[in-house]
């Protein structure tokens, strides 16, 4: 008997409008049917104003449907009793940091959710301790984190988010106000999270790059689900993202230029590697 992947969140016939637009505007999102198992990396893309930060919101039960439904662990989010268990199962990170960070240190910004759960002292002392080992800011646990770099911003509040244990951590963006260098570590850091933890993570983004090492991709489109599958599918589709003014990876978009001028070149190249290692492959056999 072959186990099925266990789905921590599901949309199903997912609709929403913002108050007041209902009819004036197209649905911020409409017709929305997907899963996320637990342990998945799912990226989402699509252009700016398609509905990508209110899916994430949704999920997160910050925003309720006005049609359909979206279960987290099988409750629904209209249940006003359940939000608090929601939202410690699906923990979301931010664009900004400091839409985060509330506390004086480090150490206090990350125990603040432990706190409202009124855990005892020992376990928010374990818990914090555990995590800040986890993502190398035990060196930082005293500092004010106003004076902390971007990076280590977002580490500190993925911190805050991971103390909760959540089964599910949602992700609007987190590296985009981030350097090259402090968006590979993030990056790296979650991947690190999702394997070795088995926490789902949907990470919304507009880069193609990251969105090349989830397992899915799904692009959303003016509030609907136009195409969703892995990344070689969907990022390789260079027809679809240009008509939505996406791009995809530089690998991929420079390999679809090399095609033209006439480059026999694999259909799904997405990584630099890759790239290159078809490139020496070809110089090799002419």
């Amino acid at each position: 008997m072959v186990n099925r992947p266990e789905i921590i969140v599901e949309a199903r016939n997912l609709a929403y409008h913002y108050p007041g637009e209902e009819a004036t505007s197209f649905p911020a999102l409409s017709g929305i049917n997907v899963a996320v198992y637990r342990g998945e990396y799912l990226a989402l893309i699509g252009p700016n104003g398609s509905g990508k930060t209110t899916l994430l919101k949704l999920f997160n039960a910050l925003l309720v449907p006005s049609d359909g439904e979206v279960r987290v662990e099988g409750v629904s989010t209209i249940d006003e009793v359940e939000i608090p268990r929601i939202r410690r199962i699906c923990g979301m990170i931010f664009q900004n940091p400091d839409n985060q960070l509330v506390a004086t240190t480090v150490e206090e910004d990350i125990a603040f959710g432990l706190e409202n759960l009124a855990l005892p002292s020992a376990e928010i002392r374990q818990r914090v301790g555990e995590v800040a080992r986890m993502l190398n800011l035990e060196h930082l646990l005293q500092q004010p984190p106003h004076l902390l770099s971007g990076g280590e911003k977002q580490r500190v509040a993925i911190a805050g988010v991971l103390a909760m244990q959540p089964g599910c951590i949602l992700m609007d963006e987190p590296t985009a106000m981030l350097d090259t260098a402090s968006r590979r570590d993030v990056n790296d850091m979650v991947r690190m999270l999702r394997q070795n933890h088995n926490i789902a993570v949907v990470h919304v983004t507009h880069f193609p790059e990251e969105a090349a090492f989830a397992e899915r991709v799904i692009v959303l489109n003016q509030g609907r689900l136009v195409r969703q599958g892995p990344p070689k599918a969907v990022l390789t589709d260079l027809s679809l993202l240009h008509s939505l003014g996406l791009q995809s990876t530089a690998a991929s978009e420079l390999a679809a230029l090399l095609r033209e001028d006439g480059f026999e070149l694999p259909s799904q190249l997405l990584h630099n590697r890759e790239l290159v290692d078809s490139l020496c492959s070809l110089e090799l056999k002419s």
